[in-house]
């Protein structure tokens, strides 16, 4: 068994095409066979080595790795010449010299009738040696063929045209390119969007003329947008390395896109292990599929609660390396991630939360210091009993803080909060006196000093 995520280089890799390459990843594991990356890169004008290392990119964050490729149509030119001559030379193919002008005029006469747009077989029989190359699509019978998503699908061959099959320049189409690579690429399932269907019978017909055994077929249901439509930039981020950029896990974005289209029971929560274990084509959904981003906040969240300290370091470290933060001095980065994790959706609200254990700020939020800086005699006393403190602990600070409330006969919050905004300068700083020890005793001593002075 042998599945293929073959995208076009023309953008970024995209949600629903990573969606894709899951399902076609997933089902090689499971059938413990071999996963295949093509690049169909034969759109030259709009193909690009940014869109290359994006997909590669991609790919590799999110873990999906490939056992064969990556493959590039454009090295295989000389194959597909080979075959299109083939056609050419048992009847299969024709050359067609129609110009564009014809071709339009003919276009529109059809839509104004209310027809279907085809092209109507002009130089079938002409025997001309220029121009483009057309395959001679059968003009009776019926293509069918069992979709393993969408069921038994049939039609007719007088609704399907003679579709081009290479250009003037002699540079092949995409349907041709697709049938000759996963056919010498051995590709036993093509698993790919519904938005391929039209172009199957087209394929299988390519196919019966050279007399090539058929892969079988799953079309895939497309992702919609929240309000129906289909999904796109205006819903929001579709590129899966924007994803990496806003903070997600790639375990988190996996378990999303597995479940847009595909359940097992209930369960909401899969690792990869048992996507792999428990994934079958069987089990895709007909109907599209509803992006929804709280849905996917919440999965990653739960991700990064359940993570280990040190597995979010490594993810963090592109987000700390982009925002130039260092933390090789300092807190233990390990005790300040298992601080934040409980409380971070993102990594990049972790980010932003251990700034100030390796960051001093320039000024508190304006706001909030107006407020909680009004009377700074709790901080005032709080300083005096922090700055004879021996041992330097959460418990011992926390001690501290009673005190304060005790001596001064208030509640916790005209302490708290106030020194919650000293610390962290926008007043998110979590459990106070866990991150006050973290910080350390100078440092914290000194913000407290600077609060005072406000």
């Amino acid at each position: 068994m042998k599945s293929r995520f073959a995208p076009s280089p023309t953008g970024y890799l995209h949600i629903g095409g990573a969606r894709t390459a899951l399902f076609a990843w997933a089902y090689a594991k499971q059938q413990q066979g071999h996963f295949v990356l093509r690049i169909e890169d034969t759109d030259r004008a709009r193909s690009t080595q940014t869109s290359v290392d994006a997909i590669l990119d991609g790919m590799n964050w999110l873990g999906l790795d490939y056992d064969e490729g990556p493959f590039y149509q454009t090295e295989r030119f000389a194959r597909y010449d080979e075959v299109i001559q083939q056609l050419l030379a048992t009847d299969k193919a024709y050359y067609c010299a129609c110009s564009k002008e014809r071709l339009d005029t003919l276009r529109a006469d059809l839509m104004a009738k209310g027809e279907k747009a085809m092209y109507d077989g002009c130089c079938r029989h002409k025997n001309l040696s220029s121009g483009v190359v057309r395959f001679k699509n059968p003009i009776a019978g019926v293509v069918t063929f069992a979709d393993a998503v969408k069921g038994k699908i049939s039609i007719a061959n007088q609704e399907i045209d003679d579709l081009i099959i290479a250009r003037t320049d002699g540079t092949p189409t995409y349907n041709l390119t697709v049938v000759v690579d996963d056919h010498d690429m051995a590709i036993t399932h093509v698993i790919r969007g519904d938005d391929h269907i039209n172009n199957t019978p087209r394929q299988i017909n390519l196919y019966t003329a050279l007399n090539w055994t058929l892969p079988e077929f799953a079309h895939l249901p497309m992702i919609l947008g929240s309000d129906g439509a289909r999904l796109s930039k205006r819903h929001g981020a579709v590129s899966v390395m924007a994803y990496r950029d806003a903070g997600f896990l790639p375990e988190a974005l996996l378990n999303y896109l597995v479940r847009l289209g595909w359940s097992h029971g209930d369960q909401e929560i899969f690792s990869l292990e048992e996507i792999v274990s428990l994934f079958d084509l069987k089990d895709i959904n007909k109907a599209p599929a509803s992006f929804n981003e709280e849905k996917l906040l919440w999965l990653n969240q739960e991700y990064i609660k359940n993570a280990t300290p040190e597995y979010l370091i490594q993810q963090l470290d592109w987000h700390l390396n982009h925002q130039k933060i260092t933390t090789e001095q300092g807190a233990d980065l390990a005790s300040v991630v298992a601080l934040l994790q409980q409380r971070s959706k993102t990594l990049v609200e972790m980010v932003a939360g251990l700034k100030m254990f390796y960051q001093d700020f320039d000024a508190f939020d304006k706001k909030l210091a107006d407020k909680q800086f009004k009377d700074t005699k709790p901080l005032a006393v709080l300083l005096e009993k922090l700055s004879v403190l021996d041992t330097w602990q959460a418990d011992e600070i926390k001690g501290c803080i009673k005190q304060v409330c005790n001596d001064l006969e208030i509640g916790f919050g005209k302490v708290g909060q106030p020194f919650r905004l000293a610390l962290s300068g926008n007043g998110n700083a979590g459990n106070i006196d866990a991150v006050a020890e973290l910080i350390g005793k100078p440092t914290t001593l000194k913000r407290l000093e600077k609060a005072i002075q406000y």
